[in-house]
């Protein structure tokens, strides 16, 4: 008789360091992909983080050496536009807590951050990556643009040029050469990028908060338009059959044949 199968893990774990939350992203059977209920349970914890006055700075990192394999494609099954552009308003909620939000919020990349790992990773303040860790933004591969902001994001650190070279191509960038171009703001050994967001975090959390909040304000200028534009193209692209190939390409671990429907 064959044994029922083990419940998938799909959580976000909060860790208090002083006046410091880690939060971490935990399923790792799936990389740390983040599906509509991780998503959900993120949304909740960075609102009450930031409205705790006890804490001063936020980590985002992911489980068990890998920080966030991009978006769960197996739960994208839209049917119509207005279904894209609600689920594009929930995950928008998500990138203005981060952004928009009062306190820094510093990433801890180990492994992989791809797709949407990587929009997470842009939508945090500091950037400190393993020296092992690997960024790439392959969302034009199943026939969607890149979205959660990182349009916005990406061009603010790297430039539109190289930013083009990393959505339209599929580039993927290492650490060392991520922090070379700006994408990364620090490197840490293999396996301490936590420790180093950490130490970075205490630091801000010891700063006055006022002038932080007010930073934050001023770099997420022209945000809320880029994200409208993102709801409205994404929820477009979601229809397409380009979309639905290239989902069945990817789940079925074949290359897709867009056709430009």
């Amino acid at each position: 008789m064959t044994a029922p199968a083990e419940p998938l893990r799909q959580r976000i774990l909060e860790q208090r360091d002083g006046a410091v939350l880690i939060v971490t992203i935990d399923c790792p059977s799936r990389k740390n992909a983040i599906a509509p209920v991780l998503r959900t349970a993120m949304e909740d914890v960075m609102e009450r983080a930031h409205g705790d006055d006890t804490i001063r700075a936020i980590v985002v990192t992911g489980a068990e050496g890998t920080f966030c394999a991009g978006g769960d494609i197996s739960s994208m099954d839209i049917d119509s536009t207005l279904a894209g552009r609600e689920r594009m308003r929930r995950t928008h909620k998500l990138v203005r807590l981060m952004a928009k939000g009062g306190k820094p919020v510093v990433a801890a990349v180990e492994g992989w951050a791809a797709g949407a790992g990587m929009a997470v990773a842009c939508a945090c303040d500091v950037i400190v990556a393993a020296e092992d860790a690997r960024f790439t933004a392959g969302f034009h591969k199943i026939g969607l643009m890149s979205d959660m902001g990182l349009p916005h994001f990406l061009p603010a650190r790297v430039g539109i040029g190289r930013a083009r070279r990393i959505l339209f191509f599929h580039e993927v960038i290492a650490a060392p050469e991520a922090e070379r171009i700006g994408l990364v703001d620090y490197i840490a050994p293999p396996g301490k990028a936590l420790d180093m967001a950490l130490e970075k975090a205490r630091f801000l959390a010891a700063e006055a908060p006022g002038p932080i909040a007010f930073t934050k304000q001023i770099f997420a200028d022209g945000l809320d338009e880029a994200l409208a534009q993102e709801q409205t193209y994404q929820a477009a692209l979601f229809t397409t059959e380009d979309f639905k190939e290239g989902r069945a390409a990817f789940l079925a671990k074949r290359k897709p044949n867009f056709t430009g429907g």
